[in-house]
């Protein structure tokens, strides 16, 4: 392989957050590289071939627009990468149609192997078995000027069918410490960011063993500390660190209320059936649910609810108990409703039951709520998005 002096970062909607992390990692690691984000695909075209690669991270929906643009590099030459969900879920796929190297999993440690000329014999840098540890990577590149949310947790030890989470970030859980969490915040503030926001699949289970069971004594040592450093607003337990219902107790609630500016609090339901929560494994009932709902507007905190709507196996009972079940929520505990629409994702256990789809009573029953002021989301999208999915979709299990 030729000596590589400058990356390319092809930028998309969904992988902001893969570039940055892959650009501190770089960074501390090789100041000569050069690293540029490429918003316009006919940008790449003003740097040399020679001694530059082009690196894509994408979720699978973006593969046809990916596909397309892959097909000039090649033509023209140049190396490309290719890293994120959809990779990690097919990479053997990606190297068919011509990518020259895929990235799977974690990709902090693979990026500066592959940098170093460490390359595997398959092609694929394996981030899934060989995972991180977080606290030897940067979270984020200020020498850069680029910021993120900190990922204080990486890894889920759940198995919900339709997500890519544990196969994406593996089940194992891994916390950044506290300390470095504040040293970067602390750079941040000096930036004049005094903003603290976070990434984790449930944000209560942060430094806890199981990722779970909220280890109260660890999540206030992180936001007393996090004050201490200029923090002038802190958002814990919302977008893009929501909670699982498990996780919401007393003794969490009454730590976080002292430190957050958060009102909302982001819990994943999912769906409001009994025999749906069971089938995509999620892992919890509608009583933990109300549970943890009755907790949230207890401490004065809104409940702001994920739901997934269009699961192709959902029958019409299912269907009517979610709509109840979600008419009950908002009328006692004022919960706001985040809608989704299903799609199957490669890789995971969902990945064959074919695309969401609404019917005539989702359009009616999401479109009242939406006039009255109680849902969201970008479900009419993700519709569309689903067939999509679903049309490259190998079904290939991870």
């Amino acid at each position: 392989m030729e000596l590589i002096k400058r990356i390319l970062f092809r930028y998309t909607q969904t992988n902001r957050y893969s570039i940055t992390a892959l650009v501190a990692s770089i960074y501390a690691y090789r100041k000569d590289i050069e690293m540029y984000e490429i918003r316009r695909f006919d940008n790449i075209f003003g740097f040399s071939k020679k001694g530059t690669v082009v690196l894509y991270s994408f979720m699978s929906f973006d593969l046809a627009n990916v596909t397309e643009e892959l097909k000039v590099l090649k033509e023209k030459g140049y190396l490309t990468i290719a890293g994120g969900p959809h990779a990690t879920a097919n990479p053997n796929q990606l190297l068919k149609l011509g990518f020259d190297y895929v990235f799977t999993g974690d990709g902090e440690r693979n990026i500066r192997d592959f940098l170093d000329g460490k390359i595997p014999e398959s092609r694929i840098f394996d981030g899934v078995t060989k995972r991180v540890d977080l606290s030897k990577f940067p979270p984020f590149c200020p020498e850069k000027n680029l910021f993120m949310p900190i990922e204080i947790t990486r890894g889920c030890p759940f198995s919900c069918g339709y997500c890519q989470t544990p196969r994406l970030a593996g089940k194992l859980i891994r916390h950044r410490p506290v300390e470095q969490i504040v040293e970067y915040t602390k750079i941040g503030v000096q930036k004049g960011r005094k903003i603290a926001r976070f990434i984790s699949p449930n944000s209560f289970g942060y430094g806890s063993k199981n990722g779970v069971i909220p280890n109260v004594e660890v999540v206030e040592n992180l936001l007393y500390s996090l004050k201490g450093v200029g923090v002038e607003e802190i958002y814990f337990g919302t977008f893009p660190s929501d909670v699982r219902p498990e996780s919401v107790n007393r003794e969490i609630l009454r730590v976080i209320k002292k430190y957050v500016n958060n009102r909302y609090i982001v819990i994943g339901a999912q769906s409001g059936s009994e025999r749906v929560l069971k089938k995509i494994n999620r892992g919890h009932n509608l009583e933990e649910i109300e549970r943890a709902l009755s907790l949230l507007v207890e401490f004065g905190f809104i409940p702001r609810v994920d739901f997934i709507f269009g699961f192709p196996f959902e029958t019409d009972e299912d269907i009517e108990n979610t709509f109840e079940f979600i008419k009950k929520i908002v009328n006692k505990y004022k919960a706001k409703v985040h809608a989704h629409t299903f799609m199957p994702l490669p890789g995971t256990p969902l990945a064959n039951v074919g695309p969401g789809k609404l019917t005539k009573k989702h359009y009616k029953f999401l479109g009242l709520l939406t006039a009255q002021g109680y849902l969201d989301g970008y479900w009419l999208k993700q519709e569309q998005l689903a067939r999509r999915v679903a049309s490259v979709n190998s079904g290939s299990p991870i």
